[in-house]
């Protein structure tokens, strides 16, 4: 398909832009993506110029609101440290794209190709036989003070004999037009999840567009990761897992998200383990043997026994494990050496030296102070330069000399004469702007552009597209996602239709199948039993606070009044509910406010941190759905929602909206081993929370008829007790039908059993003793023993005295129910032989 003609501009001077960007207007002497030097529209650009143009202010606001819903529906968020709305933090997309001919991106990529390859020498060198410090290409301090070279990484062999697997490059663009690099990513370069997403944002919002130009596709690269990462592993169908610091990680959306396209595990550290210098992943079913590891750690925390000893990410004894051949890691550990911004002044003598070849893509101009001419160089014209530190900083800023003061330059000056080798110098870069639409009309605004290659076979593959950042405003001078910055998509633009691509191989392509028996790993499983917990908790707070609330409100009389007044105790004992508005507040409080600990949100917030960590094991509309009722009922709930009428369909809202969340998230996964162990948590919450509702209600002194009434409400079983019992209300026929009864769903009974058939149902390891490894079925035929001793003494005796012996029972059954919850936690998550009679302490995993 050929791109349309775009609409003839009548004009008798320069072709123009009319209609939306009418004022774009780009200042001398910046250059302009779209804008060529007399204002005329750049060629590849007429047909989206055009079509922006008909499309007016009015829909392309519309078009990038859809944009921003459907990356907060599908959770894209970008994390910001220090930021109290840091943690799932939307991230911002600018619906005009980048546009980069074919004719030019060829020219690039054959300079990126280059510059990998010399990056990838330069790591074995240092690693190695350390030629560039030996011949004096280099100056030594720029390796031996460089933190990121890793000295017990020296002399490690890796699989392959390539060490730069995964490479990005920071690009900008000069006033002449010509691409040089920033800085270079070495380590785990980041982005390729979010580039992803704004393709598919941007491909959604503006189809007409996309569709009118021949644009490259991303699948290709990915295919080319994957292949890539299978030729390091000889293996027949090896194991690779995605390594991530977790979900405080600013960019932990993006693991989870290339984990779930890529089709590999996401894992933490202590997902995994070294055992007889081989990693293994922890899973249910026992340790399974890792051969690939995708990290994005940092370097130093991969390894807190030979690393960063105070690390909490990594795995002890990786480094071991890599030097006996036993794994591979990409990026290799210690490529994070290369990111330090002192290299480039000396990258086109080390191209001459180590590939004979002159440097084809240049670097931004950069001076080392640790080099006297060049340090009074940069002392002679702080005014005009961008001051960094000459290696890897974490979070460290650049300094523009032009926005310093006088008394700010001379204390910048006196530290470089102090520490002059860390320090480097660059001109400002920001020279060349892209249009942005924002605040209904087109801006500039400087831009990066981030762009990826992976190794395959004895060179690299270039991404054909990239992640283009852009400042927050027409001003700023500083690309930061940290500091409000934005993103765009890239087209790389192809003379021809570019044929589809995908990650999934030819229908006649043999692969092995796999039962994927055990394959789920221990921490995962965690994760899902606590999530299947916090959401039978939340659901069952939420029963609690309703009952009461519509007690007090539609009852019909004193016990209706003093039975809600009971129940509020239940759900805050410390809390006091006085007659009136007071208590219809202190309800509400208990639900919405945050600084009640055990309340509703604290366990809503909770269920949201697991999802954060499981978002790969959840369909997309799951997670859609819990977003929405938390936004409901604390986000968008206002001061007038505390009206009892607003009160009640909030807290109708989140069951009904929990109940959605647990039939997606049942379907996703029904039958799996995944599904088990939520499953599981969910009857384990369900019998604990029925016990304290038994326990209290046995406790009470006068449980009347509202009382009674109030309990069935709350597990739903009103209706099978009328069935059951068509006479009075009697509190032993409650105790009877929530605790023994075998077919009420709801009953502690029936949880244990489907507990028990869960169990049953999951693998059982091999490397632990056969105590630990049935303690579980120990602990569970002990409870269940427990309720049939109790039915069979509650069916022969009906006596009063019987309710004395339930307050000593049921405090009893809780007990031993939760020493099966640890019993679980023994057998599945921990891997470790403990002794429940040893003590061992399990507590709620933080997510």
């Amino acid at each position: 398909m050929q791109p349309p003609t775009p609409p003839e501009i009548t004009n008798s001077g320069p072709e123009q832009i009319r209609g939306i960007s009418d004022h774009y207007f780009v200042p001398d002497p910046l250059r302009d993506e779209m804008l060529g030097p007399s204002k005329e529209l750049r060629p590849h650009w007429k047909v989206c110029a055009s079509m922006l143009d008909e499309m007016g202010p009015a829909r392309m606001e519309r078009c990038r609101e859809s944009a921003r819903r459907a990356i907060h529906e599908n959770g894209v968020t970008h994390n910001v440290y220090g930021d109290p709305n840091g943690l799932d933090r939307p991230w911002e997309l600018d619906l005009i794209p980048l546009l980069i001919g074919p004719e030019e991106w060829s020219v690039v990529s054959e300079g990126l190709i280059q510059r990998a390859s010399l990056l990838d020498l330069l790591l074995a060198d240092f690693y190695g036989p350390k030629r560039a410090l030996l011949e004096g290409l280099l100056p030594p301090e720029l390796l031996w003070a460089n933190a990121a070279f890793l000295r017990s990484c020296h002399g490690v062999p890796v699989i392959g004999d390539r060490r730069l697997h995964l490479y990005a490059a920071d690009l900008v663009r000069t006033r002449d037009g010509d691409f040089q690099v920033l800085s270079d990513r070495t380590q785990a370069p980041s982005g390729t999840g979010y580039l992803l997403e704004n393709r598919i944002a941007v491909l959604r919002s503006i189809p007409e567009i996309f569709n009118s130009y021949h644009v490259e596709r991303l699948a290709p690269f990915f295919v080319a990761l994957r292949d890539s990462l299978l030729q390091l592993c000889p293996r027949e169908n090896p194991r690779i897992v995605l390594l991530t610091s977790g979900p405080y990680n600013e960019t932990y959306f993006e693991h989870a998200y290339l984990a779930q396209y890529l089709g590999y595990s996401l894992v933490q550290g202590k997902d995994l383990t070294v055992r007889d210098e081989m990693v293994y992943l922890k899973t249910v079913g026992g340790l399974q043997r890792v051969d690939v590891i995708l990290r994005r750690v940092d370097d130093d925390f991969c390894d807190n026994l030979e690393l960063f000893g105070d690390s909490y990410l990594g795995v002890p004894g990786l480094l071991q494990a890599v030097r006996q051949g036993n794994v591979a890691v990409a990026n290799s550990l210690g490529a994070g050496v290369l990111q330090a911004p002192g290299f480039l002044p000396f990258l086109p003598a080390l191209c001459r030296e180590f590939l004979g070849e002159e440097l084809k893509l240049a670097s931004v101009s950069t001076w080392w102070c640790g080099q006297k001419k060049e340090r009074q160089y940069v002392l002679e014209h702080l005014s005009e330069l961008v001051i960094k530190s000459a290696f890897p900083t974490r979070g460290a800023d650049p300094v523009f000399g032009y926005d310093l003061a006088k008394e700010e330059i001379s204390d910048l000056a006196d530290a470089i004469k102090t520490h002059p080798e860390q320090y480097v110098a660059q001109l400002p870069a920001m020279s060349c702007t892209a249009p942005s639409f924002s605040g209904g009309e087109i801006q500039p605004r400087r831009f990066v552009l981030r762009s990826y290659l992976i190794s395959r076979d004895d060179s690299y593959v270039v991404m054909n597209g990239g992640l283009t950042r852009i400042t927050p405003s027409a001003e700023s001078v500083l690309v930061s996602l940290q500091r409000g910055g934005g993103s765009k998509d890239t087209w790389i633009l192809a003379d021809a239709p570019v044929p589809p691509v995908t990650l999934l191989g030819s229908v006649n392509q043999p692969i092995p199948f796999s039962l994927g028996t055990g394959d789920l790993p221990s921490m995962i499983a965690d994760n899902l039993y606590w999530l299947g917990r916090y959401v039978e908790r939340t659901e069952g707070k939420v029963h609690l606070a309703r009952t009461a609330l519509r007690r007090y409100v539609e009852g019909s009389g004193r016990e209706d009044s003093e039975a809600a007044k009971v129940l509020a105790t239940w759900c805050q004992p410390d809390g006091k509910f006085s007659d009136g508005p007071e208590f219809i507040r202190g309800l509400v409080h208990y639900v919405r406010d945050e600084e009640v600990g055990l309340g509703v949100r604290d366990a809503f917030l909770q269920i949201q941190s697991l999802t954060r960590v499981l978002r790969d094991r959840f369909p997309m509309d799951a997670y859609r759905v819990l977003q929405e009722g938390y936004e409901n009922l604390f986000d968008r709930a206002s001061d007038e929602d505390r009206s009892p009428a607003q009160a009640m369909r909030l807290l109708d809202g989140v069951v009904t909206g929990l109940a959605a969340f647990c039939g997606l998230a049942t379907d996703s996964m029904m039958g799996s081993q995944a599904w088990r162990f939520y499953d599981m948590g969910r009857r384990i919450e369900r019998a604990m929370q029925t016990l304290e509702l038994l326990k209290n209600l046995i406790l009470h002194p006068d449980s009347d008829r509202a009382l009674l009434e109030a309990v069935l409400e709350i597990t739903e079983c009103a209706f099978p007790y009328r069935r059951r019992y068509l006479t009075r209300l009697e509190k032993l026929a409650v105790v009877d039908l929530l605790l023994v009864e075998g077919n009420n769903p709801r009953s502690v009974a029936f949880q244990l059993a489907t507990v028990g058939e869960h169990l049953n149902a999951l693998p059982r390891g091999a490397e632990s003793s056969d105590f630990h490894e049935n303690r579980d079925q120990q602990v569970l035929g002990t409870v269940r023993a427990l309720i049939q001793e109790e039915e069979a003494a509650m069916r022969q005796n009906q006596a009063q005295g019987q309710h004395e012996a339930l307050a000593e029972f049921l405090p009893k059954v809780i007990d031993h129910v939760r020493k099966l919850s640890e019993a679980i936690a023994q057998v599945y998550f921990s891997h470790v032989i403990l002794s429940l009679s040893r003590g061992g302490n399990f507590r709620e995993p933080l997510a």
